[in-house]
């Protein structure tokens, strides 16, 4: 594993990892959307055989099983062990899954074997994304596909700019980072992709960029809870080594934030989502 994804690995299986297993049940909730337009692209059929590449805590790799049914299969992939247990742990008595610890950049699949490879959130973060998607290019059989999602525009995602602005406006700005280095944003713009998707090998390029809510459960306070929980809100108050009391205070102020959003549904978060899809060539 080259060092720029070993990082990566090191930071969601301890830090991120953590809290993404104490709070599966909410994040699966808020982001299930995403993971809906990610699979009603893809149209998975019965039989098919899946990789679900940065499958977290399974929510993604359950689903997609349901899909392809009991003649099918998915492999989930993560690099963290930490929520690779959380899936294993809920998958127990499905038959037609199995979860594998690797980086799916590097890992050594055999070749040919997947009709596709579905990800929601899950390749934003390759340190060399064109080696990632061509070791994922040659993974497929001749004419598989990849169909994923990713993060749109960043002014256009208020699940992260509010809690930038709360985190900021109580403690000041951390360190800046750069949104093109491995992470949410880095693949925010359908062009760059699009060629990165061309240069791993893959033919008839499909992206969308649709404006879609989160969907989180609770009050306009537990979404800010969960929301300092993780993402820019948390990296700003570890910054500046944030007490309880500069938890609660950003907290207050997200969900001064957030409440424009509360809806006779709950809390509906807008977003903006980039969905992609390409094809190996056929035989």
């Amino acid at each position: 594993m080259n060092a720029g994804n070993a990082d990566q690995a090191e930071f969601w299986t301890t830090d991120a990892g953590l809290k993404w297993v104490a709070q599966q049940a909410a994040l699966d909730a808020l982001f299930q959307p995403v993971l809906d337009g990610t699979l009603d692209r893809a149209d998975l059929q019965p039989g098919d055989k899946v990789l679900d590449a940065g499958c977290g805590t399974g929510a993604s790799t359950l689903q997609a099983a349901e899909g392809v049914g009991p003649s099918g299969f998915v492999l989930g992939a993560d690099i963290s062990s930490t929520m690779l247990e959380r899936a294993r742990d809920r998958s127990t008595g499905v038959a037609n899954v199995d979860f594998l610890m690797a980086d799916v950049a590097e890992h050594p699949f055999e070749q040919g074997k997947f009709e596709h490879m579905v990800s929601r959130f899950g390749v934003m973060f390759f340190s060399e994304p064109t080696a990632a998607f061509t070791n994922i290019h040659n993974a497929l059989k001749h004419n598989g596909k990849v169909t994923f999602a990713t993060w749109g525009q960043i002014p256009n995602n208020p699940w992260f700019t509010c809690a930038a602005q709360a985190a900021k406006a109580h403690l000041g700005s951390p360190p800046p980072v750069d949104p093109d280095a491995p992470g949410p944003f880095s693949m925010r713009n359908v062009d760059v992709v699009v060629r990165i998707l061309a240069n791993a090998g893959f033919e008839r390029t499909a992206a969308e960029t649709v404006d879609m809510y989160l969907t989180p459960y609770g009050t306009p306070a537990e979404v800010a809870a969960l929301a300092i929980s993780i993402g820019p809100a948390a990296r700003t108050l570890s910054h500046f080594n944030g007490t309880d009391g500069d938890f609660a205070a950003v907290a207050a102020r997200l969900e001064t934030a957030f409440e424009p959003f509360a809806s006779s549904q709950g809390v509906r978060i807008p977003a903006e989502i980039n969905f992609f899809q390409a094809h190996r060539k056929a035989a």
